[in-house]
């Protein structure tokens, strides 16, 4: 089968990951089904901000090496025993590309993301076999275009999970990715208020005011402390979350920070970034409350019964949709920031 991968690292020391990896398409084996596995035909598989960062030598693999992690398809094949929650081949599906163990200490005290034996499978590929547990049905009035998206999805959900938010709270979110994007509209559904973007792209803010974002602010033409403080009448905001991954956007947006607020750093920072970060100020006299995300675990049923309340045009022109053999120029298109998401194209399918 058709598998898009990472086919050459070169020089660690570029500092362009672009020139130091490539994508390209290797024909692997699909995997043998187990008795409780589902073997999945792929629709769709979008392109995530760390799916470049992966080709550049970010996790240090050997080439060639699998990407994508951001699905949706439709189930060819049950296991013996495959079945338990009532999928069935034909049904159109998504899911968690991470393959928990469930046995481990931190799966069995509810932190399953730190699995210490989990595995997971490339998904810009013709096909995958996950085991059943990874696997969700899409609601009936979601495609399998929609439905690659569940896997963002599912880390706004996580975000939320996290943001002890409350209706009324004043919300920053740095950074008009995809995620923020998609972040953006949760809080907004939420109640959040000030609901304010820091995104320098103007398409991108223009975007989140369609749906219900309060205020931009372009933190390189503007002083981002100063026009917060203005939004939130000196208050600063209860909820700031940081997805744009910017070492300057990390420090600069904790200084917003409201008195018991809670800040989440959401986006992949260099390995080698330290916050500067004064205690006092923040732990003890505000009392912020200071964590992040890492990946998502349990909450894909959650999350796919939000897909059909989601604005996702953005994410799903035509122009943004490529077929597998035009991997390479999918990831270019990418990297160019001129679309918010790419998405490739695995399997075609009647209707879709």
């Amino acid at each position: 089968m058709k598998v898009v991968c990472g086919i050459k690292v070169g020089n660690m020391k570029e500092r362009d990951e672009a020139k130091r990896g490539k994508v390209g398409i290797v024909d692997f084996p699909v995997k043998s089904i187990g008795p409780e596995d589902v073997k999945i035909k792929v629709a769709y598989c979008s392109i995530c901000g760390s799916d470049p960062h992966i080709v550049g030598g970010a996790f240090g693999l050997t080439p060639p090496f699998g990407l994508g992690h951001e699905m949706s398809g439709v189930i060819l094949e049950l296991g013996e025993r495959a079945g338990i929650r009532g999928l069935k081949v034909g049904d159109r599906v998504s899911g968690n590309f991470l393959h928990y163990c469930g046995t481990c200490y931190h799966c069995v005290t509810g932190n399953q993301q730190y699995c210490e034996h989990a595995g997971n499978e490339p998904c810009m590929a013709e096909y995958v076999v996950w085991h059943e547990s990874q696997v969700v049905k899409l609601p009936d009035n979601v495609g399998l275009l929609t439905g690659c998206l569940t896997e963002p999805l599912s880390i706004g959900v996580r975000v939320m999970d996290k943001a002890n938010m409350k209706i009324g709270s004043r919300v920053l979110v740095s950074g008009g990715g995809p995620i923020g994007l998609i972040i953006c509209q949760l809080f907004k559904k939420y109640g959040a208020t000030a609901l304010t973007l820091s995104e320098p792209n103007e398409e991108r803010c223009r975007i989140a005011k369609g749906f219900g974002v309060d205020y931009t602010i372009n933190p390189l033409q503007e002083n981002l402390f100063d026009r917060g403080m203005s939004i939130t009448q000196g208050l600063g905001y209860d909820v700031i979350v940081e997805v744009s991954g910017v070492p300057s956007a990390a420090e600069a947006v904790i200084k917003l920070a409201a008195k018991c607020s809670t800040v989440l750093y959401t986006a992949m920072f260099p390995n080698n970034y330290h916050l500067p970060l004064n205690l006092y100020e923040y732990c003890y006299s505000r009392e912020v409350t200071i964590t992040g995300t890492y990946c998502s675990h349990y909450n894909f049923e959650r999350t796919v019964s939000m897909l059909p309340e989601m604005d996702f045009g953005m994410f799903t022109g035509p122009d943004q949709i490529f077929d597998i053999d035009d991997c390479e120029a999918a990831f270019t298109a990418h990297l160019s920031g001129r679309y918010p998401k790419v998405i490739i194209r695995c399997n075609r399918f009647d209707g879709e």
